[in-house]
């Protein structure tokens, strides 16, 4: 199964749905792109990033209110404390 979060225009996971892999596939290899349009077609829209449980993209898996940094291109917990830091893994 793959797992693709919806963003909002600030980068804030509204949702995480689950898709069945050949719902992701081309040429018979999982396409992170082809999962995007079919969530998008499947949703009317929306922007969506893939995201695992197994942390093997994206450092951690995304939760509700997490958020998406394009820069780190990871997805980061709400900052509990303001004097708490991320680490090298986006924890």
């Amino acid at each position: 199964m793959a797992h693709f979060a919806e963003l909002n225009k600030n980068n804030k996971v509204l949702r995480v749905v689950v898709i069945a892999n050949d719902k992701c596939l081309k040429d018979g290899r999982e396409s992170e792109a082809v999962g995007i349009a079919f969530c998008e077609r499947l949703f009317k829209g929306g922007i969506w990033k893939q995201t695992s449980y197994n942390f093997n993209i994206r450092y951690n898996y995304a939760g509700v209110g997490d958020i998406y940094d394009a820069e780190l291109d990871a997805f980061i917990k709400p900052q509990p404390y303001p004097s708490w830091a991320l680490d090298e893994t986006c924890q």
